[in-house]
């Protein structure tokens, strides 16, 4: 499972020009199930985006979570960071799981982040034709995959 993490000012989501969700300082999270993914991966990443230090403190050091700061995550589903450029030009999207394993670990995810944080997440729509739109503050972004 991966997680391209970005820590945000603020960010939404639109489907066909409805807002479906938003957040105010926090983490906006694009999470890609990969073939062979299990809830431990699901459970290590969530985790490990709740619990990562990434916020500055009094003294401006990132030495803070989402969870230290009560901030807010908004999760949405991205096949494409399964994606390998490996050969030509064109991205393979082989080791994007399908729906049938995506689907259930993208809502479990979802699920573990709001049990972590205790309270809702912002989410996108699963499969939807989704605009995304956030001011990456810092910029800070951080890749993480449960696979290393």
């Amino acid at each position: 499972m991966k997680a391209l993490i970005q820590r945000v000012s603020h960010a939404h989501v639109d489907i066909e020009g409805e807002r479906v969700a938003g957040i105010g300082p926090g983490l906006l999270i694009f999470l890609g199930v990969v073939v062979g993914d299990t809830v431990n991966d699901m459970e290590w990443l969530a985790r490990k985006c709740a619990n990562m230090r990434i916020f500055n403190d009094d003294e401006g050091v990132m030495n803070r979570s989402v969870i230290d700061i009560d901030g807010e995550v908004l999760v949405v589903s991205q096949f494409t960071l399964a994606a390998s450029v490996k050969k030509g030009n064109r991205p393979s999207y082989i080791e994007a799981a399908g729906h049938d394993l995506a689907v259930p670990m993208y809502e479990a995810f979802c699920a573990e982040m709001e049990k972590l944080l205790g309270k809702p997440v912002g989410r996108g729509r699963f499969g939807a034709d989704m605009q995304v739109s956030l001011v990456n503050d810092g910029p800070v972004t951080i890749m993480a995959d449960s696979s290393k």
